[in-house]
């Protein structure tokens, strides 16, 4: 029997100007991101400290968290870019997404039954997994949910959202292992045990905001695309950004390293505990600064050209990278620079993390394409923090000044890479397609 119109096989209209952009699917993935970041971030703040319990080397734990985030990082983008192009093969995505937030919510579990590393590894991954499935397929249908004019808006609410759940959750987990009464545990890793379990709620609660609130913009599958395929019908401009994209990606590595920066420089004026407890209230400022930032970036996207703006944000990053060498070269410990550069990292941050899809949903017009293509930003991201992370790293070793300055002059590239084809690029009108 053929299939009536009501059917998933019968594409949705994408929405039109005058639906608006602040919809139900908008607000209910930043929800949801909110409560999924708490869950796993709180998990994460307190990860250190538990592996250290598990008698494991003080001296291994740095190495251990570097190979455990590595395997995780490589098991998340291999999962993306599949799951971006199997997406647009069946035509739909919404059950993936809220079965890769399950997956996040309840991998930390393990972390509550671990008596050494390996089910650690195997929650990290698990979670990570879960993040590479969920990641492309729900940026496409943000995409797909408003008018193509404020892809940017609806990109920067989603991010806030992300990052104030980055805020809260470290600073709850934090404040359960200070304030829950010590008489209630025999042994003392059972307050981090507990708290891995209580991940539980803000984790399922955000894949049950996903499945409720967010409504899926439908589109004729094509169940005959293959993979490569796929790959070579995404545009040419598309393929070309990604270029620029990836060269600044190599240098962007992960912030735990900034974190490790301020340790190292605030520990002979504070000793060790209390210079960890000041890095981690700078991270905390730099997500801050990330949550309020994501929106404006956003808006300014929408208004001036999000290329333009992206630019921007490549090279304020570079400037970042330049501040940490000074920084490093020097020994400066004023809390003023700390604050500023930490404060500048994290808008960086979200107006690259808010404008990169957003881009890409301007240049990908095509809806049946989008998971692919969002897959495969995901990869080119993730392929580019994973090198970066292990290089500058890596670069340590020779002296913090070396791994900043050569982040710096690899964003600096990736910012100058981009302008060339930039121009202003219009978002494309509503289609139909």
């Amino acid at each position: 029997m053929a299939p009536s119109p009501s059917t998933s096989e019968c594409p949705t209209p994408p929405p039109s100007d005058s639906s608006g952009w602040f919809n139900r699917t908008v607000w209910g993935a930043g929800l949801t991101s909110f409560l999924s970041d708490v869950s796993y971030e709180m998990a994460s703040a307190i990860l250190p400290a538990f592996l250290r319990l598990l008698h494991i080397p003080p001296e291994s734990v740095g190495l251990l968290l570097g190979w455990i985030e590595g395997i995780a990082d490589l098991s998340s983008n291999a999962v993306k870019l599949i799951m971006g192009w199997y997406s647009d093969r069946i035509g739909h995505r919404k059950p993936y997404v809220v079965a890769g937030y399950t997956l996040t919510g309840v991998a930390f579990v393990l972390c509550a039954v671990a008596v050494s590393w390996p089910l650690v590894l195997a929650a990290k991954v698990i979670g990570w997994i879960g993040k590479g499935l969920r990641g492309p397929l729900r940026n496409a249908i943000l995409a797909d949910a408003v008018p193509p004019q404020h892809v940017g808006k609806a990109f920067g609410f989603h991010r806030a959202g992300d990052t104030l759940g980055a805020i809260i959750g470290p600073l709850l987990g934090a404040a359960l292992l200070a304030y829950l009464p010590p008489e209630w545990f025999d042994q003392p890793d059972e307050p981090y045990r507990l708290i891995f379990l209580l991940t539980l709620i803000p984790g399922l609660a955000a894949a049950i905001a996903f499945a409720v609130l967010v409504r899926e913009q439908r589109f004729t599958p094509r169940p005959a695309l293959r993979f490569t395929a796929s790959l070579r019908s995404l545009p040419k401009d598309f393929r070309r950004y990604l270029l620029p994209v990836f060269v600044f990606g190599i240098g962007d590595f992960s912030h735990a390293l900034l974190i490790l920066t301020a340790g190292l420089l605030l520990t002979p004026l504070y000793g060790m505990p209390s210079a960890a407890v000041w890095a981690g209230v700078l991270y905390a400022i730099r997500n801050t600064a990330g949550a309020l930032t994501a929106y404006p970036a956003g808006w300014l996207g929408d208004r001036f050209g999000r290329r333009r703006v992206l630019v921007a944000a490549y090279l304020l990053a570079a400037a970042v990278m330049f501040g940490f060498t000074l920084l490093t070269l020097n020994g400066w410990t004023h809390p003023v620079i700390l604050i500023l550069l930490f404060t500048l990292a994290g808008v960086y941050i979200a107006m690259e993390e808010a404008l990169e899809p957003a881009i890409t949903a301007d240049l990908v017009r095509d809806r049946s394409l989008r998971g692919t293509a969002m897959g495969v930003l995901a990869t080119v991201n993730g392929l580019g923090d994973f090198i970066a992370s292990a290089a500058v790293g890596s670069l340590f070793l020779l002296g913090q000044p070396y791994a900043y300055a050569t982040a710096a002059i690899l964003m600096f590239l990736g910012a100058v890479l981009l302008i060339p084809r930039t121009g202003h690029v219009e978002p494309p009108p509503p289609s139909s397609d």
